[in-house]
């Protein structure tokens, strides 16, 4: 019986993902946007200013979640040093974690929601690179916030520079505050560990892992809240574009798909089918509800059954 797509689903990948392929495309897309975010770097007065612009903002609309925050992390190390380490830390660790399982557990649904995460990084990115911002924490004094950072270095691996390893913090791009991809990329998470996530743990950690985030990139002066809104404003337009970046992605590599199919077929030594160009099948494949020839090798069959109904043969009668 023959296969028909329902309207309105798309059919699923012809092409089985494998972790080898995977793997680099992920490794590439990283490497991507930490050499765009160098690239980002802008001009310091520009970034300040950018800065400067957001909190006149925050002012104008009464938020200041930053300065209480980052005051209770800065008086409380018990606070302000585990703060430091999320901060440093579960960025790069949390959110791969929740891609290999998705990769493992949920095949089916991984390659759209990497998608959807790779397509909000690159917005992240362009965000960094036509709004360069100067992060709270590093404004002068005079604004009220302190690096806890550069306050908590001696219990870390990071320098006083940036959340980077020790003399690495000049190989970082510091002025990449606008919008917030910890908060992005933790939204990203906490969706993840909802939908397919089966127990009562995984589903407090979908809330938890990007509220405390959320607190966490305020209270350590990393970002302002805006900062944060944004974040959370480009997944949900990477979630809105991620289906036609993946259809795009599909047309683009469906070439090369079929070139390989060809390649491969090639090389067993058999004649690929072709169902659709021309009507043509494969040798021995017949079209469904297709009628049988009467005549074989211009002879007409001498026991051949007819539809009167009796059920004799025409000799019979």
């Amino acid at each position: 019986m023959p296969q028909t797509e329902t309207p309105g689903i798309e059919a699923a990948p012809a092409v089985r993902l494998r972790w080898w392929t995977e793997l680099p495309l992920i490794v590439l897309v990283y490497a991507c946007y930490s050499a765009g975010r160098l690239l980002a770097r802008g001009d310091v007065t520009t970034a300040v200013d950018h800065g400067l612009a957001i909190l006149r903002i925050e002012k104008f609309l009464y938020l200041n979640a930053e300065h209480p925050l980052n005051w209770l992390f800065t008086r409380e190390a018990w606070l302000g040093v585990p703060a430091d380490f999320w901060y440093a830390s579960l960025h790069y660790l949390v959110t791969p974690a929740v891609l290999i399982w998705l990769f493992k557990a949920h095949s089916a649904q991984y390659r759209a929601a990497r998608t959807w995460l790779m397509t909000s990084t690159f917005m992240g990115l362009i965000g960094f690179i036509l709004l360069p911002t100067c992060p709270p924490r590093l404004l002068s004094a005079g604004h009220g916030f302190v690096d806890t950072m550069a306050q908590y270095s001696s219990y870390g691996w990071w320098g006083g520079a940036a959340s980077a390893p020790r003399g690495m913090g000049g190989m970082t791009n510091q002025y990449a505050a606008m919008p917030s991809l910890h908060v992005g990329w933790a939204l990203w998470c906490g969706v993840m560990l909802w939908r397919y996530g089966r127990t009562r743990t995984t589903k407090a950690a979908a809330v938890a892992y990007p509220v405390i985030t959320t607190i966490v990139v305020m209270g350590t002066a990393n970002h302002y809240f805006l900062d944060a809104v944004a974040g959370a404003a480009v997944m949900g337009l990477g979630f809105l574009l991620a289906p036609y970046v993946t259809r795009a992605a599909g047309r683009a590599a469906a070439p090369v798909r079929a070139r390989i199919a060809t390649v491969a077929a090639a090389s067993r030594g058999a004649e690929p089918s072709i169902v659709s160009a021309g009507c043509q099948t494969s040798a021995g494949e017949h079209i469904p509800r297709q009628r049988e020839s009467r005549f074989a090798g211009g002879a007409e069959p001498s026991a051949a059954p007819t539809d009167a109904g009796d059920g004799a043969p025409a000799a019979a009668r």
